[in-house]
C-alpha cells in the first residue's frame, strides 16, 4: 500500500509539473491574441466601466420621473419652568411626537425629465458603439503586430538558409582551391561573405525578438516564454484584392462604429436643445402630505393614550403648484442658443467622420492596389534573380566568373527575396484593412 501511495503522489507531481510547463510554453494563436487583447486592454476595461456608469444614469433618470416619497419623524422633550399664565410659572415636562409622510410628483416640466431619460439611453448606446470601435482598432493593431512577427520570422529563416548555403559554398570553394581550379583568394572572399551572413542572421534574430516583444507588450504579457503560432501564409493572389471600392464605402457608411457614434451624438444634441427649450415652459407639480402628532405633559392626567392621539390628530394636505417663467435673465435664451450651436457642430462632426472614413478607405484601397503590384513585381524579380544566380554558380564552378561577381549576384537574389517577403506581408495586411472596413473577420 505504501508503494502504491508513493506512485500516486509521484504521478500527481509529474502531471502538475508537466501542466505548469505546458502553460509556461503556451503558443498563442492569432485569434487568442486578439481575444486576450480585447478582454484585458485597459482602454476596453475603462470603456466597460463607463457603460456600467451609464446604466446607473439610465436608472436614475427613469426614477426621476416617478413620485418621490419621504417619511419624517420628530421626538421632542421640554424640561424646566415655563410661564403658563402671566406671572405664573410651573415646573413643566412635555413630550411631543410628530410623524409625517410626503409625496411629491412633477406633473409637467416641458418634458424635461422624459428627454433627460431618453438622452441617458442614447449616451449608453453611444458609448457601447465607441467601445466596439475601440475593440475593432485593437484587433487591427494586434493583427498588424502578429503579421510583423511572421514577416520577421520568414526573414530569419531566409537568413539562416543563406548562412547554410554560404557554409556549403565555402566547403566547395576549398575543394576547388585544393584541386587547383581556383585561387586561394576565393576562399577569403567566401569567408568574408560568411561573416556578413552571420551578422545578417544576428540582425534578423534581433528583429524577430523585437517583433515578439512588441506583440507581448501590446497584449500586456511577459516577454519571457512568449511564443506565437507560426502561420504559413501561402502566396497571395490578386483574388484577395477587391475590384470595386464602392461596396466597401457603402458598407462602411452604414455600419462603421465611428459613423454610428456621430449619429448618436446628433440625436443627443437634438435632445439637449429640447431640454433647453423646456426652460420656457411652465412647471406643474403635485404634493400630498399626511401627518399626526402626540403630546404629553406632566400638568395633565386626562390625556389620551399614545395610539389614540395618533388616530385623533391625523391630518392630510394636498397641494398643486404652478410656476411660469417670465424672465430668467437670458439664461434660458442663451442655453437654447448654445444647444443649437452644439447640434450644428454634431452634424458637422458626422460629415467630418464620413470624409475621414472615405479618405481612409480610399487610401487603404490605393495602398492595397500598389501592394499587389509590388508583390507581383517582386515575384518576377525573384524568379529572374534566381535564374541569374544559378547561372552565376555554374560559371563560377567552371572558373568563368570570380567570387566577387558571384557574391554580387547572390546579394541581388537576397535583396529580391527580402523585397518579396516584405511585399507579401504588406499586401496581406492591406487586404486585411479592407476586410476590416467591410466588416469581415480579420483573424482568419
Amino acid at each position: 500500500m505504501n508503494n502504491i501511495r508513493i506512485v500516486i503522489v509521484f504521478t500527481v507531481i509529474v502531471f502538475s509539473y508537466l501542466n505548469s510547463f505546458a502553460q509556461e510554453q503556451k503558443v498563442w494563436t492569432l485569434e487568442e491574441c486578439v481575444n486576450y487583447a480585447i478582454e484585458n486592454n485597459i482602454s476596453v476595461q475603462q470603456g466597460e466601466n463607463t457603460l456600467l456608469i451609464n446604466e446607473q444614469d439610465v436608472i436614475a433618470r427613469n426614477g426621476s420621473r416617478l413620485p418621490s416619497l419621504d417619511f419624517s419623524g420628530r421626538q421632542g422633550l421640554t424640561l424646566g419652568n415655563q410661564e403658563i399664565f402671566p406671572g405664573q410659572f410651573v415646573d413643566r415636562t412635555a413630550n411631543s411626537t410628530n410623524l409625517g409622510i410626503n409625496v411629491n410628483q412633477t406633473i409637467f416640466n416641458g418634458f424635461r425629465l422624459t428627454n433627460l431619460y431618453k438622452q441617458s439611453q442614447l449616451t449608453l448606446e453611444r458609448n457601447q458603439l465607441e467601445l466596439n470601435r475601440i475593440r475593432d482598432n485593437i484587433s487591427l493593431n494586434v493583427v498588424n503586430s502578429y503579421l510583423n512577427v511572421l514577416f520577421n520570422k520568414e526573414n530569419l529563416e531566409v537568413a539562416r538558409a543563406q548562412l547554410e548555403f554560404t557554409k556549403k559554398q565555402l566547403e566547395q570553394t576549398k575543394e576547388l582551391v585544393d584541386a587547383g581550379s581556383q585561387p586561394r583568394v576565393n576562399v577569403y572572399d567566401v569567408e568574408a561573405t560568411l561573416s556578413s551572413d552571420e551578422q545578417n542572421l544576428t540582425v534578423a534574430e534581433n528583429n524577430y525578438n523585437l517583433a515578439i516583444l512588441s506583440l507581448s507588450q501590446l497584449l500586456q504579457l511577459p516577454y519571457e516564454g512568449f511564443e506565437v503560432q507560426i502561420i504559413e501564409i501561402d502566396s497571395p493572389s490578386a483574388a484577395l484584392m477587391y475590384s470595386d471600392i464602392n461596396q466597401i464605402l457603402d458598407y462602411a457608411f452604414d455600419n462603421r462604429y465611428e459613423i454610428k457614434v456621430a449619429e448618436k451624438d446628433i440625436e443627443s444634441a437634438e435632445l439637449s436643445t429640447k431640454i433647453s427649450k423646456s426652460g420656457f415652459l411652465p412647471i406643474v407639480s403635485f404634493n400630498y402630505g399626511f401627518g399626526t402628532n402626540v403630546f404629553y405633559t406632566n400638568l395633565r392626567d386626562d390625556e389620551a393614550s399614545f395610539v389614540d392621539q395618533l388616530n385623533d390628530n391625523k391630518s392630510q394636505s394636498f397641494g398643486l403648484s404652478l410656476r411660469v417663467p417670465i424672465f430668467s435673465q437670458f439664461q434660458n435664451k442663451t442655453a437654447v442658443a448654445q444647444a443649437q450651436i452644439r447640434e450644428d457642430n454634431a452634424k458637422l462632426n458626422l460629415e467630418q467622420a464620413k470624409l475621414d472614413l472615405e479618405s481612409n478607405i480610399q487610401r487603404a484601397f490605393t495602398d492595397a492596389q500598389a501592394a499587389l503590384k509590388a508583390y507581383e513585381a517582386a515575384k518576377k524579380s525573384v524568379a529572374a534573380q534566381k535564374l541569374a544566380f544559378e547561372n552565376s554558380q555554374e560559371r563560377y564552378s567552371l572558373g568563368d566568373m570570380n567570387s566577387f561577381n558571384l557574391e554580387q549576384s547572390r546579394i541581388q537574389l537576397i535583396n529580391a527575396q527580402s523585397r518579396l517577403i516584405n511585399a507579401k506581408y504588406d499586401f496581406v495586411f492591406k487586404t486585411k484593412v479592407l476586410d476590416f472596413y467591410l466588416g469581415k473577420p480579420i483573424t482568419q
